[in-house]
C-alpha cells in the first residue's frame, strides 16, 4: 500500500503540474481580459496534435516542438485576438457572451481536428532511454520525469516574467485594477493582445507535454481540458496565476491518490468535493484574497 501511496503522490505532482500550466494560462487570460475562454481545452489538444504531426511527418522528437508551438501558437492567439476580442468586450455583458462566444470557437475547432486527424485517438510512440527512472522505490516513466522538470521550468519563467519584469507587472495590474492601468496611459489593446498570445503559446506547450505524459488523446479531449482548467481557475481564486499552480498540483494529487483507494471512475468526483467544499469554506478560492486587494 506504500508504494501505491508514493506512487499517486509522484504521478499526482506530474499531472497537477500539467493542470497548473492549463489553469496558470486560463486565469491569465480571465484576469486580464475577463475572457471566459471554452476553448482553451482545444488549444491545448491542438498542442498535442502539433506535436503528433511534427513527430509523424517530419520524425521531430516532442521536445523540438515545444518552441514550434510556443511560437505558432502565440502568433495565432495574437492574430485571434483582433479577429474575436475587441468587439466582443463593447458588449454589455463581455463575460457571457465570451463564454456563447468560445464555445463556439471550441466546436468548430474540434470539428477542424477531427477532420485533419479522424477521430481514432493518436499517440507519439516515442521513448526516452532509458524508458523509466527509479524515485526512491518505485520506477517513473522518463517521458512523465522530463514533462514535470518542464513544468518547472514554465511555471517558474511565467511566476518571474509576472513580478520582475516591466511587461509582467502592467498584466497583474491590470488583474488588480484594469481602469486604474488605463489612466497611467498603458496602451490596453496591445496588452490584452499579448496577454491572449501569451496564454495561448503557454496551452500549446502544454499540449505537447500532455502528449507526452497521457497514454493517446483525440479531436474531443479538449472540453475535457477546458473542464478541468475552470476548476483549477475557481479552485485557486479568480486571476490569480499563482492560485492556479498550487490549485492544479491539490487538483492533481486528489485524482491521482484517489485512484488508490476507490475505483478509478470515482476519482473526477474526489476533485469536485475538493472543489465544492473550497467553495463552501472561501468563496474567492484559495488565494482569491490576493485578488481582492
Amino acid at each position: 500500500m506504500e508504494i501505491l501511496v508514493l506512487n499517486g503522490i509522484v504521478n499526482g505532482l506530474i499531472v497537477g503540474g500539467i493542470y497548473a500550466l492549463i489553469g496558470m494560462s486560463l486565469t491569465l487570460l480571465y484576469g486580464v481580459l475577463r475572457i471566459v475562454n471554452f476553448a482553451h481545452g482545444e488549444f491545448v489538444i491542438g498542442g498535442s496534435f502539433l506535436a503528433y504531426a511534427l513527430f509523424s511527418n517530419l520524425g521531430l522528437a516532442p521536445l523540438f516542438s515545444l518552441p514550434v508551438a510556443a511560437l505558432s501558437f502565440f502568433a495565432m492567439g495574437w492574430g485571434a485576438y483582433y479577429l474575436l476580442l475587441p468587439r466582443l468586450q463593447k458588449s454589455d455583458d463581455p463575460e457571457i457572451m465570451s463564454f456563447l462566444m468560445m464555445y463556439g470557437v471550441s466546436i468548430a475547432l474540434a470539428a477542424v481536428m477531427l477532420l485533419i486527424f479522424e477521430a481514432d485517438s493518436r499517440s507519439i510512440d516515442y521513448s526516452f532511454t532509458p524508458i523509466s527512472m527509479k524515485v526512491g522505490p518505485i520506477y517513473v516513466s522518463t517521458a512523465r520525469i522530463v514533462a514535470f522538470g518542464i513544468v518547472i521550468v514554465l511555471a517558474a519563467a511565467l511566476t518571474w516574467f509576472l513580478f520582475r519584469t516591466l511587461p509582467g507587472k502592467a498584466l497583474r495590474a491590470t488583474i488588480m485594477n484594469p481602469e486604474a492601468i488605463k489612466i497611467v496611459g498603458v496602451d490596453v489593446v496591445k496588452l490584452s493582445a499579448f496577454a491572449f498570445a501569451l496564454a495561448s503559446a503557454i496551452a500549446g506547450v502544454t499540449g505537447v507535454l500532455v502528449a507526452l505524459v497521457f497514454p493517446a488523446f483525440n479531436p474531443f479531449s479538449g472540453a475535457e481540458y477546458s473542464i478541468i482548467g475552470f476548476i483549477v481557475v475557481v479552485l485557486g481564486g479568480l486571476g490569480n496565476p499563482l492560485g492556479a499552480l498550487l490549485a492544479g498540483i491539490l487538483y492533481g494529487l486528489a485524482e491521482q491518490l484517489a485512484t488508490v483507494f476507490l475505483p478509478q471512475a470515482m476519482a473526477p468526483i474526489v476533485g469536485f468535493g475538493i472543489l465544492v467544499a473550497v467553495i463552501l469554506i472561501r468563496p474567492t478560492g484559495l488565494m482569491g484574497w490576493r485578488a481582492q486587494r
